[in-house]
């Protein structure tokens, strides 16, 4: 009987051990460069402030603190923009790859420029 909670827990801890290898292998986002985060302020303060708030201090809106948005999840923030989330609105027809990028930056700058 020993033997396969043996083999089920060496299995478990393999495939643990396993899982932390590939996501060690996850390259890190490297930082914007200040020009794309100053084009990005400038796309935030045209189309974003007015709900998110001038520098992303939330002004008391029902809208998500920028501030507070992973900076590890790029995927999420351009899925939100490009196709909008519970009351804002899609921008995915609007705005250009390039300028959600220049966003992104922005906001992982923290609202810093």
């Amino acid at each position: 009987m020993r033997a396969p909670i043996f083999v089920v827990l060496a299995a478990g801890f393999w495939m643990i051990g396993t899982a932390t290898l590939f996501a060690a292998d996850e390259p890190a986002e490297a930082p914007p460069s200040p020009e794309l985060v100053s084009q990005g302020k400038s796309l935030y303060r045209q189309l974003c402030s007015n709900c998110h708030g001038v520098n992303m201090v939330n002004p008391g809106t029902s809208s998500f603190d920028l501030r507070k948005f992973p900076h590890d999840d790029h995927a999420r923030f351009v899925n939100s923009v490009t196709h909008g989330k519970n009351t804002m609105p899609a921008w995915g027809d609007i705005l250009k790859p390039e300028e959600i990028d220049a966003l992104w930056a922005y906001v992982r700058s923290g609202g810093k420029t």
